[in-house]
């Protein structure tokens, strides 16, 4: 899908005569037509992310933007697609636990010799975001964020269920704690106490993920053992499932709407993303909005080691890109740009990955930030693996059997087991 109006570069070079180098870019986070070029007030992840595009689209000299979104839930089928087609975007986001997939099938470029070139300064990003990027020693992407599952707070219902404490939520520390908060929310105030996209994204796989973690356990070794159907995995459904038999919480909830839960005021807590720490800000400062006292948390530990779910974004060429190498250098100098703007990007609630921003007052001043400064030291995730979204997708499918249909939670890990070795084997 082609602009019909050139963009502002693209008439510049027009203007002088030259023509410019047309980048595609692919991206998800969602649409926004209005976004403009002012990286500094646009709010929300779709727009924050756009206005950094359009910014570069405007004042990177014989370069052209053209900007491919697409839906989050399709996104990878879709890139997949395109590098099949031999038409891959120039320019493509992806997660850090992509990178093994596509760059072990020799798909998307490796770039160390040519970043100081296109401006960009890998020693500036964290030891954690160097890692993110890298594949068997070369570095394949420029990393853009931290993300990882935080607890979003209406604070207002925690303080009628007395749960507030100096100012600060206050958060169980073991799964039978977290059975007791619930009651006392649904008592005080009728309401849930947690919220959560049980039934599409695999939001609640997540959680499990962060629990099982917190029991020093994990989905598979570094080896390529499945290791689901364990004490430990049982431990951390029964956290969740005892939520939603005692009526405390709802699994039939999207995305969409347990957000919208949030936002009305009919649900303590919301287990969500940094993605949206601004856009929920933004939100609770509106007379209408049902939220109203918005407080941010890290995950909290209710096993023996603090754990939350993380990834990181980054940006990747496709390796086809060098054969060009005008195009190639014009997509790096578009990374370089996004590259330049972090501090932009972290305003989504995001963690930045320079080490620059992470030091500077603007980014120690964005909302709500102190409140979540411990979740980059519990940050985890599954060992590397090819199969990532594979398996991600049979844990989905079999935690969803569990809370939607009632299939027994031996059976369910059993299967998702016998699923899991079976790709890790391929």
């Amino acid at each position: 899908m082609r602009h019909v109006l050139l963009s502002a570069a693209a008439a510049a070079t027009l203007a002088t005569g030259a023509f410019a180098q047309e980048i595609t870019l692919g991206r998800f986070f969602g649409a926004c037509e209005d976004a403009g070029t002012d990286t500094a007030t646009s709010v929300g992840e779709a727009c924050i992310i756009q206005s950094i595009i359009n910014a570069a689209d405007a004042e990177l000299d014989g370069i052209s933007i053209n900007t491919l979104p697409t839906d989050w839930g399709n996104y990878y089928d879709q890139v997949k697609a395109a590098y099949a087609g031999g038409t891959p975007p120039d320019v493509h986001v992806m997660h850090r636990h992509r990178v093994p997939e596509f760059a072990g099938l020799g798909a998307i470029a490796e770039i160390s010799a040519d970043l100081a070139a296109a401006g960009i300064d890998p020693a500036d990003w964290s030891p954690a975001a160097l890692d993110a990027v890298s594949f068997k020693g070369g570095i394949y992407g420029v990393p853009m964020d931290f993300h990882a599952n935080l607890w979003h707070v209406n604070m207002d219902i925690m303080a009628e269920a007395g749960l507030v404490q100096d100012g600060k939520p206050v958060l169980p520390s073991s799964p039978e704690e977290l059975l007791a908060h619930a009651k006392m929310v649904k008592e005080a105030t009728g309401k849930d106490y947690l919220s959560a996209d049980f039934a599409q994204f695999p939001l609640g796989v997540r959680m499990v993920l962060a629990l099982l973690w917190q029991q020093n356990a994990n989905i598979f070794d570094d080896d390529g053992t499945a290791t689901i159907n364990t004490d430990a995995a049982r431990n951390a459904v029964k956290a969740v499932t005892q939520l939603f038999d005692a009526g405390y919480a709802n699994p039939q909830l999207n995305y969409a709407d347990s957000q919208q839960a949030f936002l009305n005021g009919e649900t303590a807590i919301l287990v969500n993303g940094t993605w949206v720490v601004d856009f929920y800000d933004a939100e609770a400062a509106k007379a209408e909005t049902g939220l109203n006292s918005y407080y941010v948390a890290d995950f909290p530990t209710l096993f023996a080691t603090g754990a939350t779910w993380a990834d990181s974004h980054m940006w990747a060429v496709p390796s086809s890109l060098k054969s060009d190498p005008e195009k190639y250098m014009a997509a790096l100098k578009v990374l370089a740009f996004i590259n330049d703007h972090n501090i932009d990007w972290a305003r989504t609630g995001h963690m930045s990955v320079r080490k620059s921003v992470v030091d500077s007052d603007a980014y120690k001043g964005l909302p709500h930030r102190a409140e979540y400064t411990g979740t980059a030291a519990i940050a985890k995730d599954t060992p590397p693996s090819e199969r990532y979204g594979a398996i991600q997708d049979v844990l989905n499918r079999e935690l969803q059997a569990i809370w939607l249909t009632g299939k027994p939670v031996e059976d369910a890990l059993a299967d998702a087991e016998i699923e899991v070795q079976d790709l890790l084997d391929r």
